[in-house]
């Protein structure tokens, strides 16, 4: 390939790695997500609800670097499920609140081990490089 479309190398993009990676870390999830009936997505969205417990779907959207066509159709899911509740808030109705039900909390139980199963199954990175690459991939994601 002529020199003037070098940059047009796949070798030479940040964003494939980037990619691939973030389609191989999903990817190692799925076993342990599967048995408990929650994609990659959902499983992040508990998160979220586990530490705050309600939460607007803007700020959710946020947290989680998700559209609202995105968040909407899980979030529908999630509430015809029964793991969270949707509601208006009262301060400014446009405004929607996500909230976790104690089904949902139930999850957490189910979901406790998988970050340990998930390292063990075989980082190749050592624990300084992975510190090293968070650090750099939430100043990546800073706005």
């Amino acid at each position: 390939m002529a020199q003037e479309y070098e940059q047009l190398l796949l070798k030479n993009q940040l964003c494939f790695p980037l990619y691939a990676c973030g389609r191989k870390i999903v990817a190692a999830y799925t076993p342990f997500l599967k048995p408990i009936g929650l994609t990659y997505t959902q499983y992040v969205v508990f998160m979220v609800l586990w530490e705050k417990e309600s939460v607007n779907v803007g700020q959710l959207g946020s947290i989680l670097h998700l559209d609202a066509g995105t968040l909407t159709p899980l979030l529908k899911h999630l509430e015809k499920e029964g793991y969270i509740t949707r509601a208006r808030s009262k301060e400014d109705e446009r405004v929607t609140i996500v909230s976790i039900t104690d089904k949902g909390n139930s999850l957490k139980e189910k979901c406790r081990d998988i970050p340990m199963k998930l390292a063990e199954s075989g980082s190749r990175l050592s624990e300084k490089d992975t510190k090293e690459l968070y650090r750099l991939l939430y100043k990546f994601l800073e706005d």
